[in-house]
């Protein structure tokens, strides 16, 4: 009986060491957004859980929050740089105030196309601006298209840059787009994404400027009834894992996490594509006036930004190396695994 109860004893404290066994050998980072779960950017994000679900046999395991369940785009990068979450989306222009090297990326008409633009985040140039942010604590991964940003508008068209003279604009915090809409006569006002809907609607703002998706997904269209098509950035969203949170991963797990975020890349510029051209349809088809405004005009009036940027060689230096860029293909060419939207 004595040895029955020692060994009954010792079954009981053995076995909480083998449930923190099992326990440990499982783990779970935490990757919040702030879009909606329609949003192409979110399905990529699930197709990516998915795969690392799938590479790990469920190892690790990747809980996506969306709809800003743990706070803005801001509010996560800061959560990030101290651990308590592990991996974000945000915009480069919101970047740019954390890592100022991303400023690069907001610059208006810096980009020919949309082919140069895919050359530049694939290439060397984007690849390095990805690094720039670890001493920051923001590890990037990868690039997701986010489309060009243009302006709406709730009363009239801006098809001109002189259509935007004492319109309060609606602006990521982004130093650049400040400057962008300053550049181009408008009063420039940064606004929470969240809050936006409200500020259009109460007039405290006139317009704003994003990409088509996010244009309709937001219902942005029902209070502003003119899109104006100028393109005046392609400010990509970058994929970030915070370096606290990266540090404590085996290497197979970050290795794992790497290759799932680049196959979900390529996922999502798929879903873009179908995305911009459904967004736009539906928007017309809610009695939007969409326009399509020459760029040359808009293009002009920001040249001074880039004369600015000599004061800042760094920045100067990566923007020369941009336009100096082959218009050829991207080196993203191979086939991913299809995504369930």
């Amino acid at each position: 009986m004595l040895h029955y109860l020692l060994r009954l004893c010792l079954f009981g404290l053995l076995l909480p060491l083998a449930s923190c066994k099992e326990i440990s050998e499982k783990r779970e980072v935490k990757l919040a957004h702030s879009l909606d779960t329609s949003h192409p950017v979110h399905h990529a994000m699930l197709f990516m859980a998915e795969r690392v679900k799938e590479k790990s046999g469920g190892k690790l395991t990747l809980e996506v929050y969306p709809n800003a369940q743990l706070g803005s785009e801001r509010e996560c990068l800061e959560l990030l740089q101290i651990g308590s979450i592990g991996m974000t989306k945000v915009s480069a222009a919101v970047m740019e105030s954390f890592s100022p090297d991303f400023k690069v990326l907001s610059i208006p008409y810096i980009f020919k196309d949309k082919e140069h633009y895919y050359r530049v985040l694939d290439g060397s140039i984007g690849q390095d601006l990805l690094t720039k942010g670890e001493k920051y604590w923001l590890r990037g991964l990868a690039y997701y298209d986010a489309g060009s940003r243009s302006f709406y508008s709730v009363n009239k068209p801006i098809d001109e840059p002189g259509d935007l003279q004492g319109m309060k604009i609606r602006v990521q915090d982004s130093p650049t787009a400040i400057n962008m809409v300053r550049s181009f006569g408008g009063a420039a006002t940064p606004i929470s994404w969240g809050e936006l809907y409200t500020a259009l609607q109460q007039g405290v703002v006139d317009g704003a400027e994003n990409n088509s998706p996010s244009f309709y997904l937001s219902r942005h269209y029902e209070v502003c009834k003119y899109y104006s098509l100028n393109e005046h950035t392609m400010v990509p969203d970058i994929l970030l894992i915070s370096t606290i949170v990266w540090d404590r991963l085996t290497p197979q797990e970050q290795q794992w996490i790497e290759e799932a975020a680049e196959e979900s890349v390529v996922v999502q510029r798929k879903l873009w594509a179908e995305a911009e051209a459904e967004a736009l349809e539906a928007v017309i088809k809610a009695g939007v006036t969409v326009s399509t405004p020459p760029k040359e005009p808009f293009a002009e009036k920001v040249e001074q930004m880039y004369e600015a940027f000599k004061d800042e060689p760094v920045i100067y230096s990566i923007m020369q190396k941009i336009q100096a860029i082959e218009n050829t293909p991207s080196d993203i060419s191979y086939d991913a695994p299809t995504a369930d939207r």
